[in-house]
């Protein structure tokens, strides 16, 4: 955009009236860049693009870039205030007019084409926002005003422009927005599921039962359980990340919070009623164990995190809510819990908890207690003969027959390689003598299914009434079991325990 008249001359001619001096002294001294142009070369070309028959100028300067560059060159800088000079690093008028290509070049072009179009429809006021260039390479992002001087609207030989530098504003701008990109993203891609929701109904809630004068919140819950399936009801669900929609196995945010109450139901209630207590007494960071369900049903443990966001501790209208999926750890400690007390192979209660529960019934005086001890014949035998394999395979079936002979609250165990041991809370005699009978029916049962080796099993009873200890019953029915395992081996002429 060369310049046609030096500032010089534009000063000179304004010196001629006082007022216009004035103004021109506003002008100089303003605080923004002020640049005093003249558009009538663009506006010659516009007539003339006009008569040619073109309708749309961005379409037109794209396929004729010639014309851009007219564009370009015939807008003509008359002149310039001192804050421009400072702005863009110019030592006076002339330095900066040569240098316009350095000033106007790369993001500004689609700019200005931009701006061509606003003349091009007519608006001879405007306001965008653009790029210029410092002349040592600093860029700046501009607020630019157009204004088409009174008197000039047809020619536009006197367009007034002025540039407000929006460079630090515009990179606080570009600084929130990368910070914002950056929480997102992390909120989007968490390993676990986060949930922003507004709690602010809750507390209005628990802020009306405090003002009635309730004091003791706990046994309130208790009287009053509806009041929590309210609380419950208050909770605004305002994003979740895409990890919630993988665990919850929802295609959608809306599909999840339309179906909030197939996800917290039935176990859930009780850890929410102590959450609600937990606020109830100042505590808006929380962490607890709870349940939640998967929307086709799947029973979900998950670590729950709860904090009133910073800023929000007077409404809770912001909280953040992350769910950890547990339930890989619960069921390997829910194993580990099986093992502790169950054995391996049977799947029957082991040693360990055999020794535990008579220490249970002993203690709690809970006589009388049957006692039922069976010890399969000919084990270490078959073991020789067939392998261990085969002997495994016969104490699991000798587990099936245990295990559907005993109801709650008795217990089956297995106490030793090829022993086992009933428990039967309140059975008397008589009872015991029963369950002897079941066993032996399920036995055969059990023999007539799988083919091949009998099961067999020597059988002693006794009864705990108190008085002693239960070791004591549980050694007479291993005598009793004893002399019954010799008198097996007797008829068949070989005694295991010899």
């Amino acid at each position: 955009m060369p310049a046609d008249k030096s500032s010089e001359e534009v000063r000179a001619a304004l010196d001629r009236h006082a007022d216009t001096h004035e103004w021109f002294a506003l002008f100089e001294l303003a605080p923004v860049s002020l640049w005093l142009e003249d558009f009538s070369a663009l506006a010659q070309l516009f007539r003339r693009l006009r008569a040619e028959g073109v309708s749309e100028l961005r379409p037109h300067l794209l396929r004729h870039p010639e014309d851009l560059r007219v564009c370009t060159e015939g807008l003509r800088v008359l002149c310039v205030n001192r804050r421009t000079l400072s702005l863009f690093g110019a030592r006076d008028q002339a330095h900066l007019v040569a240098n316009l290509g350095a000033v106007f070049r790369d993001d500004m072009l689609d700019h200005h084409v931009q701006d061509l179009e606003r003349l091009w429809r007519g608006e001879l006021s405007y306001e965008s926002q653009t790029v210029n260039y410092t002349l040592d390479g600093r860029r700046l992002d501009v607020r630019l005003s157009v204004r088409v001087l009174p008197g000039h609207e047809t020619d536009w030989s006197r367009v007034l422009l002025s540039l407000e530098d929006i460079t630090a504003r515009v990179q606080a701008q570009r600084e929130l927005q990368a910070s914002e990109r950056y929480a997102n993203g992390l909120f989007e891609h968490s390993p676990v599921s986060l949930w922003v929701e507004d709690f602010s109904g809750v507390k209005r809630l628990l802020d009306e039962v405090r003002e009635q004068g309730i004091t003791d919140f706990r046994t309130f819950t208790d009287v009053h359980p509806d009041f929590v399936e309210r609380c419950m009801a208050q909770i605004r669900v305002l994003r979740v990340n895409r990890q919630t929609l993988r665990l919850f196995r929802s295609p959608d945010q809306a599909t999840l919070v339309a179906r909030l109450s197939d996800v917290f139901r039935d176990e859930m209630r009780r850890p929410f009623t102590e959450q609600l207590i937990e606020l109830w007494n100042g505590q808006i960071f929380q962490q607890r164990e709870t349940v939640n369900y998967t929307l086709d049903g799947e029973l979900l443990h998950v670590h729950l995190q709860f904090s009133v966001l910073p800023g929000h501790e007077h409404d809770w209208s912001l909280v953040q809510v992350s769910l950890t999926d547990i339930s890989a750890r619960k069921k390997a400690e829910a194993y580990l819990e099986f093992l502790g007390k169950h054995d391996a192979l049977t799947k029957l209660r082991n040693r360990s908890f055999f020794s535990d529960e008579i220490n249970r019934l002993e203690r709690r005086g809970l006589a009388p207690l049957g006692i039922l001890l069976l010890d399969v014949n000919g084990l270490k035998r078959f073991n020789d003969e067939t392998g261990h394999a085969a002997g495994d395979a016969l104490l699991r079936r000798a587990g099936e027959v245990l295990a559907k002979a005993v109801e709650a609250p008795m217990t089956a165990s297995r106490i030793g390689g090829d022993e086992f041991v009933l428990l039967m809370p309140g059975a008397d005699e008589a009872a015991v003598e029963a369950m002897q009978a079941q066993v032996e029916e399920l036995l055969e049962l059990n023999n007539q299914f799988h083919a091949g080796a009998l099961l067999e099993m020597s059988v002693g009873r006794a009864v705990w009434r108190g008085g002693e200890r239960i070791e004591a019953a549980v050694h007479r029915a291993d005598t009793m079991m004893y002399e019954h395992k010799k008198a097996f081996y007797a008829a068949r002429t070989h005694d295991r325990r010899a």
